[in-house]
């Protein structure tokens, strides 16, 4: 059993944002292994969620069941939704991939890994803190810096959309954020980091 996370907000109003990158992921994911009719994701009150649920069959392997999932709580509060889908199914830390936006890459870089720090990103610190660790995977998207430092210029920055020159680059990140996550469940992410994270 994976549970698979795109981190962001929840919202008309953030849809295209920066900081919403992890959702267009598993949305994108999503799309591409369901057919367009079967691409639904159910509101879940009780995980503060929208989910989705697939079979993978890998070629090698027994069917896995996955869990795809985006947060309610708000990106600060996006551990909430993922511990508790974790501790509900009883899923290990090492079968949790989150995916969520960095800007410590360039725009459309991808880095995959497993455990670490949270590099300062919100949503990611509130997974560690509900899990009680660092042992699941993440895939940093990269969304690069503002051109301006500080706080303030960091915030409108991953709260913004993308400027019109990154949209072809986001439309190959997302690309292969969904091929590396076909290449983690068929064979494992050690294959998709060789593999897709940006040298």
């Amino acid at each position: 059993m994976k549970l698979i996370v795109g981190l962001g907000n929840p919202g008309k109003q953030y849809e295209n944002t920066r900081h919403n990158v992890g959702f267009m992921a598993v949305e994108q994911f999503l799309k591409d292994f369901e057919p367009v009719r079967k691409t639904e994701w159910t509101e879940n009150n009780k995980f503060k969620a929208d989910i989705a649920e697939i079979e993978w069959q890998p070629q090698t392997r027994p069917l896995e069941k996955v869990f795809l999932v985006k947060p309610k709580t708000f990106m600060n509060n996006s551990g909430q939704a993922v511990a508790s889908i974790a501790n509900f199914y009883k899923i290990p830390s090492e079968d949790i991939w989150v995916l969520h936006d960095d800007i410590d890459f360039p725009v459309g870089s991808i880095r995959i890994r497993q455990g670490g720090a949270s590099a300062g990103h919100r949503g990611v610190m509130s997974v560690i803190e509900q899990l009680g660790d660092d042992k699941f995977w993440r895939f940093r998207l990269g969304i690069g810096r503002p051109g301006e430092s500080g706080h303030d210029a960091v915030s409108h920055h991953v709260l913004d959309t993308f400027s019109h020159q990154d949209h072809a680059k986001i439309r190959e990140l997302l690309k292969h954020a969904v091929k590396a996550i076909k290449m983690g469940l068929e064979e494992d992410l050690v294959a998709s980091m060789n593999k897709y994270n940006t040298k």
